[in-house]
């Protein structure tokens, strides 16, 4: 990891923000509510007592990838309306899709699979097909290669993410804190974890972590505009939300070499995040 801060002041540094909807988004989306015969049939859906599948009245609803990469792999559609974003959502709306989320892991271990990576994207630069506000569940029969790298840096007695300083925090919610990576790959980024060492979420977790999620883009978006990012969650040692903002542009040096120049100190993005509270 390299700070640089002269880098960011560069010409082509800065990656392009989320333009504004069209009305051909608007009038096309098939996540919206009653074209439900637009994507594969649901899954799972957090509904009213009565409701039939596939139609109307949903909060969240669970359906598979129409084009995936792996054997199993969801979109979990976190509201009826057009929302492009989680900061659009009421915090009302963030609890079922953490119930969505817990539900499907839930599943996806019953039947055998041993890992599920859970993933969020904003914008088409950060490799969202659709605006209309999602997420995706991968189901894999074992930890990713980024997960089980990680692992012996998260073990409980020596883990990084415990021995984080009230410095780098930024806010609070429930038993987590939202706070600025300490050797951020990019500018912003940001993690979510639990205070205390723990390797699952449970359902009232993912909601808390709902919550900073969207607080976090708030804020970014406040300071940069409507930046695209990615956010993932990674469990299996000390659970945590890592969110990866796509401010700058990677290059040959990031991609080739493995060496992440970053112009903003962690330090800083602590700061001025801090500054934006409610």
């Amino acid at each position: 990891m390299v700070f640089a801060p002269a880098r960011g002041r560069r010409p082509g540094a800065r990656g392009t923000l989320i333009p504004p909807p069209t009305p051909e988004e608007l009038e096309e989306c098939p996540f919206c509510e009653g074209r439900e015969d637009r994507t594969p049939p649901e899954s799972f859906a957090v509904v009213p007592p009565g409701r039939k599948p596939d139609t109307p009245g949903w909060q969240v609803r669970v359906v598979p990838n129409l084009y995936p990469a792996f054997e199993r792999q969801e979109v979990v559609v976190h509201t009826p309306r057009h929302a492009r974003s989680l900061t659009e959502l009421e915090e009302a709306e963030l609890e079922p899709i953490a119930l969505a989320w817990h539900q499907r892991m839930e599943t996806a271990h019953a039947e055998g699979f041993g890992y599920v990576q859970l993933l969020l994207n904003e914008g088409r630069e950060a490799g969202s097909s659709l605006p209309h506000s999602h997420s995706q569940l991968v189901w894999l029969r074992e930890p990713p290669p980024e997960v089980a790298a990680e692992l012996p840096r998260l073990t409980k007695g020596d883990c990084a993410l415990c021995g984080l300083t009230d410095e780098l925090e930024i806010a609070l919610q429930g038993g987590l804190s939202l706070h600025a990576a300490s050797a951020g790959r990019v500018p912003y980024e940001l993690l979510i974890s639990p205070r205390g060492h723990a390797g699952e979420p449970s359902e009232a977790d993912l909601g808390d972590a709902l919550v900073l999620l969207r607080e976090a883009i708030r804020r970014l978006r406040e300071l940069e505009g409507p930046v695209p990012l990615n956010a993932w969650l990674h469990t299996g040692a000390h659970w945590h939300i890592e969110v990866v903002p796509r401010l700058t542009v990677l290059a040959g040096l990031e991609l080739g070499a493995g060496l992440y120049v970053n112009w903003l100190l962690p330090e800083e993005v602590a700061r001025a995040l801090r500054g934006l509270a409610v």
